[in-house]
């Protein structure tokens, strides 16, 4: 069976077209509590959500779908991604969803789904749950009148991911007399994230705090930094942190307003972990899309850098399998499965604080690790039926990409991949001579390009 409802990071879409309606949000959550609903006991699902306003769609639907199979459900409203992931656990739920479309703009939305140990499903489970719901025959697990499941909102979901933030942060550090601005996109930590460092001790510069509904992501978060960026400098932080909509990634800026990425954060926490005697497995996981210059630093260190395809639960079901703490992705995923089972910006953004205090250097001479390596990404939009060829497919470009592979050689890399979650052609590669870079990308994006075109008519 072939996957058509689940992509590399649930199910994503624009709202209130499919898959992203009603409709299906129903059936999925049917399905979903078909394929969990194991034993006797009471059976729950916590349900959170990011700040988009189709999440007063998706909610409820999802809501009266686990409740028809006799599901209690536990609403937490707008919590980041890895608050629900930790709450499954903790409340010792069956299932946990997020609704978010993490980083895309607010017409778009999605469901994540976490098992009972706070850990995104596999694509056996997801292709399970896929079965169930094109065979469509809920009428026999539909739940008896009398064991219909409840909802009800758990009020203290907030301050119980506050706390085990909080905890994460070494006791015998505050973060008195340190100045942070801290982005939140508008999205789903927008009261937790300032509450976590102020608590701390810090002084906070909340921005991305006053979400309508349409601005999550909007020119903020961690995939738009420049605000966060300048209102570092604007105000001498010490630290600036861009959160995306639902938190799971991040992006930081100096005191200067120079942006890190993802990359950075993790060679500075592996070596950091190392140097403590903490790190696990020897090295550090993260995708195809990580710069040459991170596995070099890590190489330099007798350590290594296992890359797995783009997304992070391929990266969570890495570390998992060769014992590895800490994974991640350039764009800011970052994992830490000492603390939690999927990305957590924020608390990666505590590991980072922490060694600024513990040196009691910079952010510019902390957060710089290693020197990275010449890389040129860019995206090329095409229209394609769903299941449909796409330029990839197309033998010129085909004969652009060996081309390029051929003049890179060993000077660099090159990836060209089909986004998982949008209809962009992602286009990278990397080496220490710039200009190849730039003209082997340039020549291949315009491959692509054409054939766009020609598809479109």
């Amino acid at each position: 069976m072939t996957r058509t409802l689940f992509g590399t990071d649930g199910i994503r879409g624009t709202a209130n077209t499919e898959p992203m309606t009603a409709e299906t949000a129903l059936k999925v959550a049917m399905a979903t509590a078909a394929q969990f609903r194991n034993g006797d006991h009471r059976h729950q699902v916590v349900i959170g959500k990011d700040t988009r306003l189709s999440g007063y769609m998706i909610e409820p639907a999802l809501t009266s779908g686990f409740v028809s199979m006799g599901m209690d459900v536990m609403l937490v409203g707008p919590m980041p991604t890895p608050a629900v992931a930790m709450l499954t656990r903790s409340l010792r739920a069956d299932v946990g969803v997020m609704i978010s479309a993490s980083h895309n703009p607010f017409q778009d939305n999605g469901i994540k789904l976490f098992g009972p140990d706070g850990y995104k499903l596999s694509d056996a489970v997801e292709m399970a749950i896929e079965a169930r719901i094109e065979a469509n025959g809920f009428g026999p697990d539909l739940a008896a009148p009398g064991k219909l499941g409840r909802a009800r909102r758990l009020e203290d979901a907030a301050g119980r991911y506050i706390e085990y933030a909080k905890n994460t942060f070494p006791r015998h550090f505050r973060l008195d007399g340190l100045k942070i601005v801290v982005d939140c996109a508008n999205g789903a930590a927008y009261k937790v994230a300032p509450q976590v460092l102020w608590e701390l001790g810090a002084e906070v510069v909340p921005i991305g705090v006053e979400p309508d509904g349409f601005n999550i992501n909007d020119k903020c978060g961690a995939t738009a930094t420049e605000r966060m960026q300048e209102m570092v400098v604007a105000h001498g932080a010490d630290l600036g942190i861009a959160l995306d909509g639902d938190a799971d990634r991040l992006i930081l800026a100096d005191e200067h307003g120079q942006r890190v990425d993802g990359d950075q954060v993790m060679a500075l926490i592996a070596g950091s972990w190392a140097d403590a005697g903490r790190l696990a497995g020897g090295g550090v996981v993260s995708t195809v899309m990580s710069n040459l210059g991170l596995e070099r630093h890590l190489e330099g260190r007798g350590l290594a850098l296992h890359r797995t395809q783009v997304g992070d639960r391929y990266v969570v079901e890495a570390m998992r399998a060769g014992g590895f703490n800490i994974g991640g992705e350039q764009s800011g995923h970052m994992v830490l499965s000492d603390y939690g089972t999927t990305g957590d910006g924020l608390i990666a953004a505590l590991q980072v604080l922490a060694v600024i205090q513990e040196t009691g250097r910079p952010g510019s001479e902390v957060c710089r690790v290693f020197h990275t390596v010449p890389q040129r990404l860019r995206n090329v939009r095409y229209g394609a039926a769903p299941g449909g060829p796409t330029p990839l497919d197309d033998p010129d470009v085909k004969a652009a990409i060996a081309e390029g592979e051929k003049r890179l050689a060993k000077k660099g890399r090159l990836l060209i991949r089909k986004s998982g979650t949008e209809p962009l052609i992602r286009v990278m590669g990397e080496g220490d001579d710039a200009a190849l870079v730039d003209a082997v990308v340039g020549h291949i994006v315009e491959a692509v390009e054409q054939v766009s075109k020609v598809a479109a008519g």
